[in-house]
C-alpha cells in the first residue's frame, strides 16, 4: 500500500524527535533553569547581603573609580557594572590584567569587595545546556547544533501530522492509558509551540556561523575584506586603541557619566568600560542597559580618558543585519523580560521538557503493548529506551536537587569547590542509570520519584540547618528572592510526590486487572491431555 505524505511525516517526527531526545530534554531543563539563573546564584551564596538596586550613579562610580585606582593598576582594562536590574543584583567592579580578570562584587557602603562561597551557581547550570559541561566547545557545538536542528525538523512534522491540532489544544484524556500520554504530548506542544519554533531556530542563529560559515560568503563575497565588512555590520565593538606606553591621568569618571545620562537617559547607565586606564591612550566607553527591549546590544558613548572629550556615539540599532541577530538572540535569552514575563519563559520551557519526555514515554508504552499482545521477547532497544527514560526524566532533577544539597553541604573552603559542586551532580546522574539498569521498570519509576521528593524537600530543609537565609527568615526578612527558591523547591516535590503515587497506583491497577492461570486449571488441562 502506498504510504500518504502524513503517514511519512509521521514516522519522521517519531525518530527525528527520538534519536537526540534525552540530550534535548537535558538542554531543556538546564536551559529552563538559566531564566532565573541570577536568583539561583543569590541562593547559592547565602553570605551575600540583600541586594538593593540603583545605587546613585555618581557617588558610586566615584567610589568604584577610587578603589580601581588604589588597587587595579596596572590593567589593560576597568569595568564598573552598576546594580541596575535583576541581572546585575550587585555591583561590580573588575579589572583585567594580562588577561586574567579580578575583582568582583563590590560594596559602595565599605568601599570593599562581597566575599562568598565559590560556586558554579545558576549560570553554570545555564551554561550546561550548550556547552554540555566536560565537552570541549568544538565538539558540544557541533552536537547540540545537530540535537537542534532535529528538534526543528521534529516540530514541523509535529505540525503537519495533527490534523486537529486546534481542537488537541483543549483536549486531555486521563486515566486512558496511551491516549492519555498522547494528550499530554500534544497539549504540551500545541500550547507552548510559539516558544518551542523561536527558542529552537534562535538557539541555531546562535551558532550559525559554526554550523554554516560559508553564509558570510554567500551574501557578502569571497574578498578579502568581506568577513571584516561583515563583522564590522554584526559584531560593531568599540574603537581599539593600543597603549601608548606614556603614563596620565584618567579623567574623571562621573563627569563622563553625567555627560552621557544627557543622551542615555538619566539612571539608565549599566557599565562603564575603561581601557589602558592611567595611559595617555585612556578610553572610556560608557553603556546603557539592554534589559528594556530584546534588542541585545547597548547604546554608547566613547570618550578620550584623559581629555573627557566625546569622540563618538555607537546606537544599538546600527545596521538590518544585527539587529536582525540581536533580537532573536535577545529573545532567546530573555534578559529583558519581567518577572512574569520571566515566569511564562520559565513554564514555556516546562511544557517543552514535558513534551519530550511525554514522547519518550508514549514511544515506550506502545512498543510495550505491542509486546504484551503478541507475547512476544521484550526487545533489547525498547528495554534500554524504557531506563534511559526514567533515569533522564527523573534522574536529571535529581541530580540537580543534589547539585543544590552539595552546595550547602561541601565545604566552603574546599579547593575547586565550584567544580565539585558539578561533579556531584553528575556522579548522582550516573547512579540514576546504573539503578535504573538493575531494578523492574515499575520499581524504578516509583523508586526515582520518590527519591527526587525526598531531595527536594531536603533542599530547603537543609538550607535551614546550615545558613540563616532560610525560608522563615527570607519570608520575614521580605527577601522574595531566596524565599520563591525554597518553595519552588517545596512545589517540585509535591510535584513528584503526586506522580509517585499515580505510579504506584497504576502499578497495582494493572496487577489487579491482569489475569494469572490457577494450578487446579493447569493440572486439569494436563489431564486431559493425557487421556
Amino acid at each position: 500500500m502506498k504510504t500518504s505524505f502524513r503517514q511519512s511525516m509521521s514516522g519522521l517526527h517519531t525518530w527525528t524527535g527520538l534519536l537526540f531526545a534525552w540530550l534535548l530534554y537535558f538542554m531543556f531543563i538546564t536551559g529552563t533553569a538559566g531564566y532565573f539563573d541570577t536568583e539561583i546564584d543569590r541562593w547559592m551564596q547565602p553570605e551575600l547581603p540583600v541586594a538593593v538596586l540603583n545605587t546613585d550613579t555618581g557617588e558610586f562610580i566615584s567610589q568604584a573609580q577610587d578603589f580601581l585606582s588604589n588597587n587595579g593598576l596596572p590593567a589593560d582594562r576597568w569595568l564598573i557594572v552598576r546594580a541596575l536590574d535583576r541581572n546585575d543584583p550587585f555591583p561590580r567592579v573588575l579589572w583585567q590584567q594580562d588577561g586574567a580578570i579580578h575583582g568582583g562584587m563590590f560594596s559602595p557602603e565599605d568601599n570593599t569587595l562581597l566575599t562568598a562561597r565559590d560556586t558554579g551557581g545558576g549560570q553554570l547550570l545555564y551554561q550546561m545546556h550548550w556547552r554540555l559541561h566536560y565537552m570541549s566547545r568544538n565538539i558540544s557545538d557541533i552536537v547540540v547544533g545537530i540535537a537542534t536542528m532535529f528538534l526543528l525538523l521534529a516540530l514541523i512534522t509535529g505540525i503537519i501530522i495533527h490534523k486537529k491540532i486546534f481542537k488537541d489544544f483543549f483536549t486531555f484524556r486521563p486515566a486512558k492509558g496511551s491516549r492519555s500520554w498522547l494528550d499530554l504530548h500534544n497539549l504540551s506542544s500545541v500550547l507552548s509551540l510559539p516558544f518551542q519554533l523561536m527558542i529552537t531556530y534562535s538557539g541555531l542563529v546562535f551558532m550559525m556561523l559554526a554550523y554554516v560559515p560559508v553564509i558570510i560568503s554567500a551574501h557578502y563575497g569571497f574578498a578579502d575584506d568581506a568577513r571584516q565588512q561583515f563583522n564590522q555590520e554584526v559584531f560593531s565593538s568599540a574603537a581599539e586603541v593600543s597603549s601608548s606606553g606614556q603614563k596620565a591621568e584618567l579623567t574623571e569618571l562621573s563627569k563622563l557619566v553625567t555627560t552621557a545620562e544627557t543622551v542615555l537617559g538619566k539612571d539608565q547607565i549599566r557599565l562603564v568600560d575603561i581601557r589602558n586606564p592611567g595611559d595617555q591612550h585612556a578610553r572610556v566607553i560608557i553603556s546603557d542597559s539592554h534589559a528594556s527591549g530584546p534588542l541585545r546590544s547597548s547604546n554608547r558613548l566613547i570618550f578620550d580618558g584623559v581629555t573627557g572629550e566625546q569622540l563618538e556615539i555607537r546606537h544599538a540599532y546600527e545596521t538590518n543585519v544585527k539587529a536582525t541577530r540581536d533580537v532573536l538572540l535577545g529573545l532567546h535569552e530573555g534578559l529583558f523580560a519581567g518577572p512574569l514575563l520571566r515566569w511564562l519563559y520559565f513554564f514555556s520551557g516546562l511544557l517543552g521538557a514535558m513534551m519530550i519526555a511525554t514522547g519518550l514515554v508514549l514511544w515506550a508504552k506502545k512498543r510495550r503493548q505491542k509486546f504484551e499482545k503478541q507475547r512476544d521477547t521484550e526487545h533489547l532497544g525498547l528495554k534500554l529506551v524504557e531506563r534511559l527514560n526514567v533515569a533522564t526524566i527523573v534522574g536529571l532533577p535529581i541530580a540537580i536537587a543534589c547539585y543544590f544539597l552539595a552546595n550547602r553541604l561541601l565545604p566552603v573552603e574546599l579547593a575547586q569547590r565550584a567544580d565539585w559542586e558539578a561533579h556531584v551532580m553528575f556522579i548522582s546522574w550516573s547512579l540514576m542509570f546504573v539503578y535504573a539498569a538493575c531494578r523492574p521498570i515499575h520499581a524504578v519509576w516509583r523508586g526515582q520519584l520518590y527519591l527526587a521528593t525526598s531531595l527536594f524537600i531536603a533542599v530547603p530543609l537543609v538550607n535551614m540547618i546550615t545558613s540563616d537565609r532560610h525560608l522563615i527568615h527570607s519570608l520575614q526578612a521580605g527577601d522574595w528572592v531566596l524565599a520563591g527558591f525554597d518553595l519552588t523547591m517545596l512545589g517540585l516535590s509535591l510535584v513528584f510526590a503526586i506522580a509517585a503515587q499515580r505510579v504506584k497506583n497504576n502499578h497495582k491497577e494493572k496487577l489487579i486487572s491482569t489475569p494469572t492461570p490457577t494450578r487446579p486449571l493447569r493440572s486439569r488441562l494436563l489431564k486431559d491431555n493425557i487421556q
